[in-house]
């Protein structure tokens, strides 16, 4: 996965330098930038106005932040023209490049560096829950939160990892399944509200950032494979002059700039939990789209109501979805 996210950006990157040195400045617009529900608007607005208003002042465009309850908030926003750009996660990014016309530009990086991010199964310090197996006795007596059903580490991972490769339904498994965002979800464990929930690296930084004492009473059990970085994406219609200003800003904001300009603006990043951002592009989530298609051969193969019949032909169809997008993968460079 890191050799493929690495060619992506090596790719992406002579192109990204044309683009920068043609930019020139758009006839002033209005933008609304999409934030996806990680945690309460209240924080999300705090982390990320700086950010929005270095844009604004930048670009020249006027820059409004769009919140929504849920994820699929912000991508029907796109999908309908009230949202331009936007920050997804990648299973939210994919549902937003096959549903709303989006098209991912650029990718976060890690403030620490790290090529990705991790999926987590968290529980109350001194819970009696230590590992996985725990979880997965499914006596049904245990209270579970999971993520938004557009999140990459709250639900696609988890549910592809921990439920489908062993053949577990949640509803089959526990006392009571939630939903919420990441937060609601951290803090909920903390309060002992719920039994076992999911997160991620990323989030957890943050709790422990703002909420210590929370975060002290939160135990780790479960890790899962790297998750390709955050993506940000934008409309394909959008016009594309804005689009020139806006990869302008992106791809130097951090970088260019007196030392005084770049401090502050790694400063911003920082708020964010980020490094300057590299070029990406839609190549990006091959490896989202594969485990979403794993998980649905696995759900296929238990699944009893179908057919022998219907399960082949389902099972082929997959399977051959399967194989293009591997396909298309193996085309890029490779380091």
């Amino acid at each position: 996965m890191k050799l493929t996210l690495t060619a992506v950006t090596q790719l992406a990157t002579s192109a990204a330098t044309a683009a920068i040195l043609a930019a020139t400045p758009a006839a002033a617009a209005e933008i609304n930038f999409g934030i996806i529900s990680t945690e309460s608007t209240q924080n999300l607005r705090a982390q990320w106005e700086p950010f929005l208003e270095a844009m604004e002042k930048q670009t020249g465009h006027t820059v409004k932040p769009f919140f929504a309850s849920d994820y699929a908030g912000v991508i029907e926003g796109m999908r309908f023209g009230k949202v331009h750009v936007a920050w997804f996660g990648n299973k939210s990014a994919m549902e937003a490049v096959d549903r709303a016309g989006g098209e991912i530009f650029a990718q976060t990086v890690d403030v620490e560096g790290n090529p990705g991010y991790w999926s987590v199964l968290i529980v109350p310090a001194d819970s009696p829950i230590d590992s996985l197996d725990d979880v997965l006795k499914c006596d049904k007596t245990l209270n579970f939160g999971i993520g938004d059903p557009n999140s990459t580490s709250g639900f696609l991972v988890p549910t592809t990892f921990v439920f489908a490769e062993n053949g577990v339904d949640p509803k089959d498994c526990f006392k009571t399944v939630r939903n919420a965002n990441h937060e609601t979800n951290a803090m909920a464990v903390a309060n002992k509200q719920v039994d076992v929930a999911t997160n991620n690296t990323e989030n957890l930084r943050k709790i422990q950032e703002n909420h210590p004492e929370a975060y002290a009473r939160i135990k780790e059990i479960w890790r899962s494979p790297l998750i390709p970085s955050d993506p940000l994406v934008w409309r394909k219609d959008l016009d594309e002059e804005i689009k020139k200003d806006l990869y302008y800003f992106v791809m130097t904001y951090g970088r260019v700039g007196t030392p005084e300009e770049i401090i502050a603006a790694r400063r911003v990043l920082a708020g964010l939990d980020w490094a300057p951002f590299v070029p990406s592009s839609d190549a990006q989530l091959y490896p989202i789209r594969q485990m979403e298609l794993n998980k649905e051969l696995m759900r296929l193969r238990a699944d009893d109501r179908l057919s022998d019949a219907e399960k082949k032909q389902r099972t082929a169809e997959i399977e051959a979805e399967l194989t293009a997008v591997k396909r298309q993968e193996a085309q890029l460079p490779r380091m």
